[in-house]
């Protein structure tokens, strides 16, 4: 594969890459980097995961050797499931199922839980370093990757402890690319900061957009690093009306976009518009259906243009809410057989969730 089409990979629904110039010189000192995500066992698996979930299909295509760093440890500081280690543990397991089940072929991916690092002396001796290089207030300025707010920080001091192990997994692991959302902006942007000190390797931040809530509540400017709007606008595990679950019904995924934000003309913080633009036009059209009164059928290949469309008015908000849902619905099909014949992952999902047992 030639690097334009390498870096076209790379950078292709992002809204930013630190720096591209960065990633072309990667390619051309190295025929198959290492790159990762790494993700908190944290709750279900809902759409908004997806967008990374692409992107990184899109760095193995690219060639890129993907690490899924299962952040166990990570998870357990930031209190989900309560500090309860073995439902962490057991989360960790049913997201890979999730990323089978969404065409991820795990057999070329390199998987390691926080367990195997925590449980070696030299990542503490070099997470003490990347801490020695810190001051106190920016690695509190840090803690919204963990989806907190600074003042969150007096929960207690192993918050504080979070953002340097983030760091630290970038450099154990050798890394040339970091994917994640921009709301893990501030941990890579560290861990470059923290390479120039040491002569480490500087990592390649790739950042996918944050899916905002289906309540729409307000405004993020990423590119301004806003994160305190962040915990406000994207959706959120630990707000169900918020979210779309792969696991949901289409009839739920229905209900949920027909009561989602989506005011006609309206592009800022709409959910129905951020799904069709970043999930459902990853790599296709997308066409909405309607009655020859209404305007009949039109078909986007863009998401510019599927944007400008609304934005002028021409897009009904409930054409586009019954065309969201019914390509949700599609795409999210393949889940729910994958997670009703194999038994292994239903399981896991049912030890989690009892609540959703049909």
């Amino acid at each position: 594969m030639d690097m334009v089409s390498r870096i076209d990979l790379v950078t292709r629904n992002t809204l930013e890459v630190i720096t591209k110039e960065d990633a072309e010189t990667v390619f051309q000192n190295n025929a198959s980097p290492k790159g990762y995500i790494g993700v908190e066992p944290s709750g279900l698996f809902h759409i908004g995961w997806v967008i990374w979930t692409n992107k990184f299909k899109d760095l193995m295509e690219a060639g890129v050797r993907m690490t899924l760093l299962e952040a166990t440890w990570h998870a357990w500081i930031n209190d989900k499931f309560g500090g309860d280690m073995e439902k962490i543990q057991l989360c960790a397991s049913y997201i890979e199922h999730c990323l089978k089940a969404l065409g991820v072929d795990l057999t070329k991916v390199n998987r390691v839980k926080a367990e195997e690092m925590v449980n070696k002396k030299d990542y503490w001796e070099n997470l003490l370093k990347v801490a020695k290089s810190l001051s106190l207030s920016r690695v509190k300025r840090a803690v919204t990757i963990m989806g907190r707010k600074e003042d969150e920080t007096s929960i207690d001091f192993s918050k504080l402890i979070y953002p340097c192990m983030q760091v630290e997994d970038i450099f154990y692991l050798d890394l040339d690319f970091c994917l994640g959302g921009m709301d893990q902006r501030r941990a890579h942007v560290l861990a470059r900061e923290v390479a120039e000190t040491y002569g480490y390797k500087k990592p390649v931040a790739i950042h996918t957009p944050l899916l905002s809530g289906l309540q729409g509540v307000c405004r993020m400017d990423v590119v301004n690093e806003k994160e305190q709007d962040v915990m406000d606008y994207k959706m959120s595990k630990s707000k169900p009306e918020t979210c779309i679950f792969i696991h949901d019904s289409p009839e739920s995924i229905k209900t949920k976009l027909n009561a989602a934000y989506c005011p006609p003309k309206e592009i800022t913080g709409n959910s129905v518009l951020d799904i069709a633009r970043y999930i459902l036009m990853y790599k296709n059209d997308f066409a909405i259906r309607r009655p020859p009164k209404y305007g009949g059928d039109v078909n986007f290949t863009s998401s510019q243009e599927l944007i400008s469309a609304y934005q002028q008015g021409s897009i009904h908000p409930l054409d586009l809410k019954i065309a969201v849902s019914d390509g949700v619905a599609t795409m999210l099909a393949p889940v729910r057989e994958y997670f009703a014949k194999e038994s292994e992952a239903k399981k896991m999902l049912n030890m989690l969730y009892p609540s959703l047992k049909k």
